[in-house]
């Protein structure tokens, strides 16, 4: 297979500041890199504790690497604790018990993926991984982190109980990776902000985790964080600069495998929303519903029930093309 010759990869580098005027982007090499269109694609930075400090054991999951590291700490870890009880730290804790490893699910939230599933299917959740062995602790936050011998030993909560782990995987959200576009002169709020075609400036766009963008269907704008949206959105970006484009409109997506359920979710569960089941009932292995908001379908979901969820997916893309839905973050 041949490479263009018009493609450079420049791998092994960091971009360190950007030139929008000028069109340049300096790397961390002392290179400057010119270009006609810039596609901002930086991802997101793992949140840490504010009294966090340097120990073995304590990792982070954002990069291949961090991905290798936390697999070699769990082939000899002994106890577990995972702090941040939303879609990552619940498949982690999920992962962990599968290797029949100890393992407690901290978060000071009242239940676990509330802010993704709302409390009603949070607490299905929260259940699902008590049954497997998982001590859930929610409700107070982390106070600090007990070392032993520059090792992690335990896990402080605010309360004042000690949870001992010689792994603690931090899993507290993570941050728009934007900090080397400070002074670019583009617009920076949660991400870089972008039009409804994820044009931040002229010549310049932004896709995946760290883009904001004009949700046109919906009217305001929104950043959404899974891997279907970085893949949809990259290929949106890619016709708007070769002159197909169009307002970028998604519906948004995630899905969570975790023992043997998969949940799916096609839209945003609003706080408040009603949960109607269209196929099974939410206290069964296997379900669909909808989850409506003032009676307006805002999300579909699925729990072990792939092809009944699309058809709960229909009604909700038929509410967000009559723009009756809200959905979105």
């Amino acid at each position: 297979m041949r490479t263009p010759t018009d493609v450079q990869f420049v791998l092994g580098r960091r971009a360190e500041r950007l030139d929008a005027e000028a069109r340049t982007v300096d790397l961390d090499d002392g290179r400057t890199l010119s270009y006609d269109v810039l596609v901002v694609a930086t991802g997101l930075t793992p949140r840490r504790l504010s009294f966090q400090r340097d120990m073995a054991g304590v990792h982070t999951l954002r990069t291949l690497d961090e991905a290798g590291d936390l697999r070699r700490g769990l082939r000899s870890a002994r106890r577990v604790a995972v702090i941040g009880a939303g879609v990552l730290g619940c498949e982690i804790a999920a992962t962990a018990r599968g290797m029949g490893l100890p393992v407690t699910l901290i978060d000071p939230a009242p239940v676990v993926m509330a802010g993704r599933l709302g409390d009603e299917l949070g607490a299905r959740v929260a259940a699902l991984h008590r049954r497997r062995g998982v001590r859930v602790r929610t409700g107070v936050g982390v106070a600090s982190l007990i070392g032993t011998a520059g090792r992690v030993s335990a896990v402080e909560r605010a309360d004042g109980e000690r949870v001992p782990a010689d792994l603690v995987v931090l899993a507290i959200g993570s941050t728009p990776a934007t900090g080397w576009l400070d002074g670019s002169g583009l617009s920076l709020s949660d991400g870089v902000e972008c039009d409804s075609r994820c044009r931040a400036a002229p010549g310049i766009y932004a896709v995946g985790d760290v883009a904001r963008w004009h949700h046109q269907a919906l009217g305001r704008s929104i950043r959404l964080e899974s891997r279907t949206n970085a893949t949809q959105q990259a290929i949106a970006v890619a016709a708007d600069i070769t002159g197909t484009g169009s307002p970028y409109t998604p519906l948004p997506y995630f899905w969570s495998d975790q023992y043997d359920v998969k949940i799916q979710i096609h839209g945003t569960i609003a706080p408040g929303s009603r949960i109607r089941p269209i196929e099974g009932r939410p206290g069964a292995m296997r379900f669909a519903a909808v989850a409506e908001l003032d009676g307006t379908p805002v999300a579909a979901i699925g729990w072990n029930h792939p092809r009944a969820v699309m058809a709960a997916r229909r009604q909700v893309m038929d509410a967000l093309r009559s723009g009756t839905a809200s959905v979105g973050t």
